[in-house]
C-alpha cells in the first residue's frame, strides 16, 4: 500500500478560448467544438500573441518563447503539494518525473525540477505519455517499501501547446498545458491511502498516438476515441466490482481529462452519478498527463474519511492505468 500525503497542481495564466480558436480562422466555432469535445479554454505557456501571429510553426522556436519552461511548471505544483504534505523538502528521497513531451531529450526533467526545488535526491523519470502520473505510483507500488526513502516526490509538467499545430483544427482545440506533483510514501501513512495500481498496454498500437521529437502531435482519432471509452469502462468496472462495497456509494470517479463527451459515456454506462464525477476539460482542456490528477488536487480539501476516488487513464502506447484511492485513516 502507498500513502498519499499531499497533492499539487498548476496551470499558467494565458487562456486559449473557443473564440481565440475561432479567430484563427481554421474552420472552427465556439459550437463546434463544444459540440465534439466540450471543452470551452485551455491553458498555455506561450502568449497569445505568439499563437496568433506564428501559428507555432516553428516548434523549437515555441520552446524558447514559452513563459513558463516545463522545470518552472513543475516546481510550482510540487511546492503546493510539499505544503500540503506538511514536511520539509530535505525529507524527500527520491523524485520522478515524466510526461508526453519534455523539452529536453536530456537530462529527465525530474532532475532539473528537483534542482530548482533545491532538492538533493536521486531522480528519474517515467514516461508514458498521458499515463505517466499513475504509471509512476505503478512503479513505486512494485518496489520494496524498505529500499524507498520515507518521502518521494512524483513532479510532472505538461507544455503540450508546445507541440501543437495552430493551423490543424483536429488538435488545436483540444491542448492545454499544466503540472501535477504528489508527495507519497510506501512506509508513512498519510491522508489518503492508495489501495490499488494497475498499468497495462498494447505495444502494437504504440503508433496511433505520437509526438515525434520536435514535430507535432498526431493521432488516429476515431480508433483513440474508441480504444479510450473501452479501456475506461472497463477498468471502471473492475474498480467498482472490488471496492464499490467497501466505499458505500461513496465512490468517486476522475477519469482522463481528453474529452468531455467521452467522459459522460462512461459515467451513463457505469452509472456514475453527476455529483460523483470529477473534471477539469471543459476548463483547462487535455492537459496530458497532468489533467486527473490536477482534479484530484483541485477537489484535495473537500475529500471525507470514507471517500473512494476511482482514477483511469489513457493514453499513448497505447497504455491505460487504473487508480483508487481512499481517504481517512
Amino acid at each position: 500500500m502507498l500513502y498519499l500525503h499531499g497533492i499539487g497542481h498548476f496551470h499558467p495564466e494565458n487562456e486559449i478560448t473557443n473564440k481565440f480558436i475561432d479567430e484563427l480562422d481554421i474552420g472552427t466555432s465556439d459550437e463546434w467544438i463544444i459540440e465534439r469535445t466540450g471543452i470551452r479554454s485551455r491553458r498555455t505557456v506561450l502568449s497569445l500573441d505568439y499563437i496568433r501571429e506564428t501559428r507555432n510553426q516553428d516548434i523549437r522556436a515555441a520552446t524558447e518563447a514559452a513563459v513558463y519552461t516545463n522545470t518552472e511548471l513543475g516546481r510550482r505544483s510540487a511546492e503546493m503539494a510539499i505544503t500540503r504534505a506538511g514536511i520539509d523538502r530535505s525529507e524527500i528521497g527520491l523524485v520522478i518525473g515524466g510526461g508526453s513531451a519534455p523539452a529536453l531529450l536530456s537530462p529527465v526533467e525530474a532532475c532539473s525540477t528537483a534542482a530548482a526545488l533545491d532538492i538533493d535526491a536521486a531522480a528519474f523519470s517515467v514516461s508514458s505519455a498521458c499515463t505517466s502520473f499513475a504509471a509512476a505510483i505503478h512503479v513505486l507500488s512494485l518496489m520494496q517499501a524498505d529500499r524507498v526513502p520515507p518521502y518521494v516526490l512524483i513532479v510532472q509538467a505538461e507544455s503540450l501547446t508546445r507541440v501543437v499545430n495552430y493551423n490543424d483544427r483536429r488538435s488545436a482545440v483540444l491542448f492545454g498545458d499544466g503540472s501535477v506533483a504528489a508527495v507519497i510514501s510506501t512506509s508513512i501513512p498519510g491522508r489518503a491511502a492508495i489501495l490499488y495500481s494497475a498499468l497495462d498496454s498494447n505495444p502494437k498500437a504504440y503508433d496511433k498516438v505520437t509526438i515525434p521529437w520536435a514535430g507535432y502531435f498526431e493521432q488516429e482519432g476515431a480508433t483513440v476515441q474508441s480504444f479510450a471509452i473501452k479501456k475506461t469502462i472497463n477498468a471502471l468496472r473492475a474498480l467498482q466490482r472490488e471496492f464499490g462495497p467497501a466505499a458505500d456509494g461513496r465512490m468517486h470517479f476522475i477519469g482522463h481529462q481528453a474529452n468531455l463527451l467521452m467522459l459522460e459515456n462512461v459515467c451513463r454506462t457505469c452509472r456514475i452519478p453527476d455529483d460523483r464525477h470529477l473534471s477539469n476539460v471543459v476548463d483547462f482542456g487535455n492537459t496530458g498527463t497532468a489533467g486527473s490528477p490536477a482534479v484530484l488536487s483541485a477537489h484535495w480539501e473537500q475529500f471525507e474519511e470514507g471517500d473512494h476516488v476511482a482514477v483511469v487513464g489513457v493514453g499513448g502506447g497505447l497504455t491505460w492505468t487504473s487508480t483508487m484511492i481512499r481517504f481517512g485513516a
